[in-house]
């Protein structure tokens, strides 16, 4: 897997920015098949911070309807990476 895939998005919610703030952790969308080794790789060398701890959770789709038809949302991954002291948050997530 290319260093460049397994990072999707970085998640941008209350919950994380408090984490981000308390705890200089920052919350990413990953590939489903994704390591914590390689999105430990991805963030250092994409964001070039040093990574501490990364935490994985998967989130299940939920299913949807629409009048009597019904589907359902993709399963998707986040991750959870906590940088190291000292290590400097990347420009895209301080004005958010």
């Amino acid at each position: 897997m290319k260093i460049t895939d397994v990072i999707k998005r970085p998640l941008i919610t209350e919950k994380t920015t408090l984490a981000r703030e308390a705890t200089r952790t920052v919350v990413f969308e990953v590939a489903s098949g994704a390591t914590k080794i390689d999105i430990k790789r991805a963030v250092e060398k994409l964001l070039g911070s040093k990574v501490e701890t990364v935490r994985t959770s998967l989130s299940h789709g939920k299913f949807k309807r629409q009048g009597r038809f019904i589907g359902q949302r993709s399963d998707w991954k986040k991750a959870y990476v906590k940088l190291k002291d000292g290590e400097k948050i990347p420009e895209f997530l301080e004005g958010a």
